[in-house]
């Protein structure tokens, strides 16, 4: 018999709030995003619900009129690895850019979360869309956008090789013959490509999962066909369930062609949950999270996925302005998308920017109503589980005490968590070792 569908849930710790405003409510710590016991808090409440990991995003640059958050916060694998001590079930999921880091770095790094976690880490692999980065990296320019994916192509392949150095059973720690590791089972990578030479081998062994899970958020053509060819899991965010529905659909279809089994691939469109008791309770916690977003804060909101454009040199009530091709070197998927919505419903540049600030109403209700709008989105294939966000401070414990229990009752979220690993809360295989392949296709 097939086993049961299950959710996969994962919370993103994203200390004082993805906007400009939600430091200032009365009950949010202001110093969220480098206070550790707020993340130790979220990351245990998300562990003791059963959720499948934590995400900690990040980017590598910022200005005067950044969001709160990313004005001062930890990097993401330094929390995550102080996190890690204090967890025992939950995965790691951090970002980190291929187009301003080194990939023997990179696959060093979480190979070693990898291992501290006792194989929990997750890749969020990003290519950075704001060009101001290439400021902070010594570089003269900021890569095209179609650059950065072949970047990013060559990068993970090249950490996916590095992770395979050893074989799995390489290192025999034999005191009496004096045999630290069994020659044979140490290999180089020898990697010569179009942005990358590496040599290797990795001077850390394969962990308990093998190779940490990758992620990806990919909306544009690009970035669809490198998540589908390349990711584990997609973060998506999509408008309504049926745009989730034809992303989810597109996506597995794209895996199907790259050869790969589209069943093993996990769509988790982000959601912004607001949970009440009652109807009243609903409401009155919907209103505090809009009364966080002014117009002028969504503004410059707006402003982000079109490379920090400054939208406040437009009339807010007048039609959205024709931007041409202002943002297709930048966050294009989004771009595109918040460009074709305003064409679609003659939107003015004021109702564009609250529309991508303040919360939906899609998934705000009562514990029953919440599950009912996930189940919807689950069972119908917009949705392999959720990237839950907060938008009030004690929207993730209002989550987990009141949601979760809700979807566990009808069997659609687990009760406990059947491994150790992130591989074994998503139901993935530890990859066999390339080099042991290849040992066995010679024999």
């Amino acid at each position: 018999m097939s086993k049961q569908r299950q959710l996969k849930l994962g919370a993103m710790v994203h200390g004082v709030g993805h906007g400009w405003g939600e430091w200032r409510h009365p009950q949010a710590l202001a110093n969220a995003s480098v206070n550790f016991d707020f993340y130790k808090q979220q990351t245990q409440l998300a562990e003791g619900a059963k959720f499948d990991f934590v995400f900690i995003a990040d980017s590598l640059h910022i200005h005067e009129k950044s969001s709160p958050h990313y004005l001062n916060r930890f990097e993401p694998l330094t929390i995550l690895s102080a996190l890690a001590a204090l967890t025992s079930n939950i995965g790691l999921v951090a970002t980190v850019t291929v187009s301003y880091t080194e990939p023997f770095q990179v696959a060093r790094q979480f190979a070693s979360l990898d291992h501290i976690s006792g194989g929990r880490a997750g890749w969020n692999v990003v290519t950075s869309w704001l060009s101001g980065t290439a400021d902070n990296f010594s570089k003269p320019e900021h890569p095209p956008h179609a650059v950065r994916y072949r970047i990013a192509k060559e990068h993970v392949k090249v950490v996916q090789g590095l992770w395979d150095s050893w074989e799995d059973d390489a290192f025999a720690y034999n005191k009496q013959s004096g045999e630290f590791f069994t020659p044979g089972k140490l290999h180089a990578l020898d990697h010569k490509g179009e942005f990358f030479s590496v040599k290797g081998p990795l001077n850390i062994a394969r962990s308990r999962q093998g190779q940490p899970v990758i992620f990806q958020a990919g909306t544009s053509e690009d970035g669809r066909n490198f998540a589908a060819e390349n990711a584990d899991a997609i973060f998506v965010h999509a408008e309504s369930f049926e745009e989730a529905l034809s992303y989810a659909q597109d996506l597995k279809q794209r895996a199907r062609g790259f050869g790969r089994d589209a069943s093993h691939l996990s769509i988790l469109p982000g959601i912004r949950p607001i949970v009440g008791r009652d109807a009243a309770e609903v409401e009155s916690r919907y209103q505090q999270a809009v009364e966080l977003v002014t117009i002028e804060d969504a503004i410059v909101a707006l402003g982000r996925p079109f490379n920090d454009h400054d939208f406040s040199q437009y009339p807010l009530d007048a039609p959205f302005p024709e931007l041409g091709d202002l943002g297709s070197n930048s966050q294009k998927g989004g771009s595109d998308r918040i460009k074709q919505l305003a064409r679609d419903e003659g939107l003015t540049l004021r109702e564009v920017a609250l529309r991508f600030s303040r919360p939906r109403r899609d998934f705000v209700g009562t514990p029953q109503q919440v599950a009912d709008a996930i189940q919807t989105w689950f069972e119908g294939g917009a949705a392999d589980g959720f990237i839950i966000n907060s938008l009030l401070p004690d929207g993730l414990q209002s989550f987990t005490e009141w949601v979760v229990p809700v979807l566990q009752q009808r069997g659609l979220f687990r009760q406990t968590y059947s491994g150790h690993t992130l591989r074994d809360n998503f139901g993935l295989d530890v990859p066999v070792n390339r080099h042991a392949v290849e040992l066995e296709l010679a024999i």
